[in-house]
């Protein structure tokens, strides 16, 4: 299927693994070195170019913020005006929300809202304080031509370390719990690095020109509402 973005660029986050590296087959792989900042660049046969970037967490709010900001750097350099940006990031650790520290908290909105934030800011203009702060990121992108991909459960690294530790916890093995979380879910499956690559994939063609601020579910129909 023709995307209809031949030629564009796009920077991808989060690609090294887990579903951005979904974003990255069937593609030529080249590597830039800048000191200590590696940027992987991908050109794609039909769909442009994807500049992949990691973004990785850190201990301490300061540093956390200073590396975020030089590794955003490293991206843009790599990348400078790309057509497409894709935020991707890992979610928090697992656990009972009653133990959950101020910090980590805050550290789960530096990633997971503040720096897809600082990338956007770098990338597309987009409206400012009031919709961040009354709607968190949906609401940030507002009135652009942004989209939401939520996954559900995916086969990735990060759902292995989810299983591993609710199998220590009910002392059962973690086949186990793999079968019976494949079995809750409608589709009967957990989903493929792949197929979320090419769902990403339309909602930057062409195609999907006139889907905006939307926040698409793809999970297999574990979120059984309407809306």
């Amino acid at each position: 299927m023709d995307m209809g973005i031949a030629g564009r660029t796009a920077l991808v986050c989060a690609a090294s693994k887990g579903l951005g590296r979904g974003l990255r087959r069937g593609a030529r792989h080249r590597r830039r070195e800048s000191g200590d900042h590696r940027a992987h660049v991908r050109n794609a046969r039909s769909d442009g170019h994807a500049y992949p970037r990691h973004l990785r967490r850190d201990r301490g709010d300061r540093r956390q913020r200073h590396n975020h900001a030089r590794r955003h750097a490293a991206a843009l350099a790599a990348c400078p005006q790309p057509d497409i940006l894709v935020n991707n990031a890992g979610g928090p650790p697992p656990g009972d929300f009653r133990t959950f520290m101020h910090e980590m908290w805050i550290k789960a909105l530096e990633c997971n809202m503040l720096t897809p934030i600082e990338l956007m800011k770098a990338t597309i203009d987009v409206l400012g304080l009031s919709n961040g702060a009354r709607s968190g990121l949906t609401g940030f992108v507002a009135g652009v031509t942004i989209n939401n991909i939520l996954p559900g459960t995916f086969d990735t690294d990060r759902i292995a370390v989810t299983m591993e530790a609710q199998a220590k916890a009910q002392n059962i093995s973690i086949d186990e719990v793999r079968e019976r979380r494949a079995q809750s879910l409608p589709a009967g499956r957990f989903g493929n690095a792949e197929e979320f690559g090419k769902a990403c994939a339309f909602l930057c063609s062409v195609h999907a020109g006139y889907i905006t601020g939307q926040n698409l579910l793809i999970d297999g129909g574990a979120y059984p509402g309407t809306y």
